[in-house]
C-alpha cells in the first residue's frame, strides 16, 4: 500500500507540474536496461494469462495471431466474442482493411452472416469502468490524453479521479470493436488492431476488448489497401487474406493451446521497468528522456517458461 500511495503522490505532483508548465524530465542515472529487468525478474513477478482470455487467430497463410481479452474492461462485447469464437464465426472470414499507421481490420464485412445465439446486438457502451476494484499503479509522467494514467492488472489505462472513471488506452496491437455512429457500439463481429502509433484520441470512443501479445508482425507486415481508410479493393487486384479459424485456447486440445504470462505491474520489478523505459541507459543512449508515454510501456508478455 505505502509503494502505491507514494506513486500516486508522484503521479498528481507529476501532473500539476505539467499542467502549470513546470515539468521537467528528471532522468535516473545508472539506470538498468528494461531487457535486463525482465530477464532476471522473478517467476512471482508474472501471471499466467487465463485460457478463456486468449483468442488465438490462424490465417490461411500459416501466420498466427494471438489476442488477450480484456474482460474487466468490455465484458459484455468480450462475451459476444467469446460467442462469435465459439460459433466458428471468424472461420472462413478475412482480413479485409490494412490502413497504414492505423488499424488491420477483420470480419464478416458486407457480408450477411447470422448472429450466433447467445451474441448481445446491441452491447452497451463500454468505453470506460469505474476506478473500484482496479489496483491501479500510476506511471508517475504526465499524459497528453488522460489526467492520470498507469497500469491496473497489465494493461495500460487513463483515468479520471473526478469522474471516477477508467478506460484502455488505444496503444499499438491494442483490439477494438468496429462500430457505425453511435448509437450502434458494435456486437464484436469485426475487430481491429492498432498496427500504428497509438491513436489515443479514439480512448473512450471504442470498446476495447483486448489487445494482441504475439504474431502482430502478421497484422502489422500487410500490404495497405488502397481504398478509403486502407479498405483492400478488388478492382485493384487486391486480396482480402482468409482466416482459417480463430479459436478461444480454452477450447483447444491441450497438446495445442499456446500458454503465455504478462508481467504484473503490481511488483517492484515492473517499478524498476517503468523507470528503465524513462531513463535508457547502455552505450548507445547518450541523453536519456527522463520520461516515457504510456504506450511506450509494453508490458512484457512471453510464452509460459517450460519446466
Amino acid at each position: 500500500m505505502q509503494f502505491f500511495a507514494l506513486a500516486v503522490l508522484v503521479s498528481l505532483a507529476a501532473s500539476a507540474a505539467a499542467q502549470s508548465g513546470e515539468w521537467r524530465p528528471a532522468p535516473v542515472s545508472g539506470a538498468i536496461e528494461p531487457s535486463e529487468i525482465v530477464a532476471n525478474s522473478a517467476l512471482s513477478d508474472w501471471r499466467e494469462i487465463a485460457p478463456d482470455n486468449l483468442l488465438v487467430m490462424e490465417l490461411a497463410d500459416g501466420g498466427q495471431v494471438v489476442i488477450e481479452l480484456a474482460p474487466e474492461f468490455a465484458p459484455v462485447h468480450v462475451a459476444n466474442v467469446r460467442h462469435f469464437a465459439r460459433a466458428g464465426w471468424w472461420n472462413g472470414a478475412t482480413v479485409y482493411r490494412v490502413q497504414d499507421n492505423y488499424v488491420a481490420q477483420w470480419g464478416n464485412g458486407d457480408a450477411e452472416v447470422a448472429l450466433p445465439e447467445g451474441v448481445v446486438r446491441r452491447p452497451p457502451a463500454e468505453y470506460e469502468r469505474p476506478l473500484a476494484g482496479l489496483g491501479l499503479r500510476p506511471l508517475g509522467y504526465p499524459d497528453s490524453y488522460a489526467p492520470l494514467a498507469g497500469h491496473t492488472d497489465g494493461w495500460p489505462v487513463g483515468w479520471d479521479p473526478e469522474s471516477g472513471m477508467a478506460w484502455l488506452a488505444h496503444c499499438y496491437a491494442s483490439v477494438g470493436v468496429g462500430r457505425d455512429l453511435a448509437p450502434d457500439t458494435g456486437t464484436g463481429g469485426e475487430l481491429y488492431a492498432v498496427i500504428g502509433h497509438g491513436p489515443r484520441h479514439l480512448d473512450r470512443n471504442i470498446a476495447t476488448i483486448g489487445r494482441v501479445i504475439d504474431g502482430i508482425g502478421h497484422l502489422s507486415a500487410r500490404p495497405r489497401g488502397t481504398g478509403a481508410l486502407g479498405f483492400y479493393q478488388a478492382e485493384a487486384g487486391e486480396t482480402p487474406v482468409p482466416i482459417a479459424r480463430l479459436r478461444l485456447a480454452a477450447d483447444m486440445p491441450a497438446g495445442e493451446r499456446p500458454r503465455y504470462q504478462a508481467m504484473r505491474t503490481d511488483t517492484e520489478a515492473f517499478s524498476r521497468y517503468v523507470t528503465g523505459r524513462a531513463n535508457r541507459g547502455g552505450a548507445f543512449f547518450q541523453a536519456p528522456a527522463g520520461g516515457v508515454d504510456l504506450c511506450n510501456v509494453n508490458v512484457p508478455v512471453r510464452p509460459v517458461p517450460a519446466p
